[in-house]
């Protein structure tokens, strides 16, 4: 089968955003070439095999290239036109998406495969979580909690900083006694890492079927299904009950308009952890937070990202 390989050039503070837009339309799913990922993983001390040394070597270019893969019974020209035209509107939400370019080539459903191949290895994130692609071997270590994931389903490897600081995050607060949810679930990872370090019952939500899915999926792969419900939809609209631990790793916008109903859905003693801010936007979802009942425990920072973790005053 043929593919078209659809390249975007962007930012990093762009890559979640345009990641998700990528998701909303129906895209397999996405594989990211960003420089500062590469250079964050090898100063790490554990500097895991992150990727293949060609693959790092692309490290100095400029910019951040995105790609995903459309096959050839699609309409490619009026996705492209559509992705495009949702990439555009990105500077009013206080991106900055840099070149913002959208190229096209043809590749060999083969040659694809290979090439998501290239871009993942195991990687450890925080002290305990280890993300694994399915077709790597790895040789667990005492108190290591696997995830596997196949990166060509869907958005959400682990490797990003926001999905990173919201892991470790995560393993601060979840313990077998907690209630999770996680808003915008995309590939599942959260809700899958909730599971694995012990949370009693986790609920995901996301707006898009594809992530649903995917998500539905990856937790079948994990084992941890009988303890993540995945549900279509706005997650406040579909859940029932208060949750001891929310997360959201969206975009600073959508996190300030979440602020309301996170706090109806949050126990007494329970976390809000939200990610996916921009430095430039702290100042905006703080205020928002605040102004919703809630106070700052803390902010995270990792690269050009922020998360905030904050509970009920």
């Amino acid at each position: 089968m043929k593919w078209t390989e659809i390249t975007i050039k962007t930012t990093t503070e762009a890559v979640e955003a345009i990641s998700n837009i990528l998701l909303e339309e129906r895209c397999g799913g996405v594989m990211i070439e960003d420089p500062k990922d590469f250079l964050f993983q090898k100063k790490n001390e554990l500097d895991w095999d992150y990727v293949e040394e060609e693959v790092f070597n692309k490290s100095n270019q400029d910019g951040v290239l995105i790609k995903t893969y459309i096959p050839e019974e699609r309409n490619v020209l009026e996705l492209v036109e559509t992705i495009k035209a949702k990439i555009s509107l990105l500077p009013d939400c206080g991106l900055d998406i840099g070149e913002g370019s959208v190229s096209l080539s043809n590749v060999n459903e083969s040659d694809w495969a290979n090439e998501w191949k290239k871009y993942y290895k195991p990687t450890k994130i925080g002290q305990k979580i280890v993300v694994k692609p399915t077709w790597e071997d790895y040789e667990a270590k005492e108190g290591d909690l696997i995830i596997e994931l196949d990166p060509g389903m869907a958005f959400g490897t682990g490797t990003h900083e926001t999905t990173s600081m919201c892991i470790r995050e995560l393993e601060k607060y979840v313990d077998e006694t907690k209630r999770v949810f996680d808003i915008g679930c995309g590939s599942g990872i959260l809700a899958i890492a909730a599971a694995k370090l012990g949370a009693k019952e986790v609920v995901a939500g996301d707006l898009d079927e594809v992530a649903v899915k995917v998500s539905k999926e990856n937790c079948e792969l994990n084992n941890v299904s009988d303890r993540v419900i995945v549900k279509h939809g706005s997650l406040f609209e579909v859940v029932e009950g208060k949750a001891d631990v929310i997360v959201a790793n969206i975009i600073a916008d959508i996190i300030k308009i979440l602020a309301n109903d996170v706090s109806k859905f949050l126990s007494e003693d329970g976390v809000f952890i939200s990610s996916g801010i921009i430095h430039a936007k702290i100042d905006e979802v703080v205020e928002s937070l605040e102004n919703n009942g809630f106070e700052i425990v803390e902010i995270v920072k990792l690269g050009e990202w922020s998360a905030i973790v904050s509970k009920l005053k």
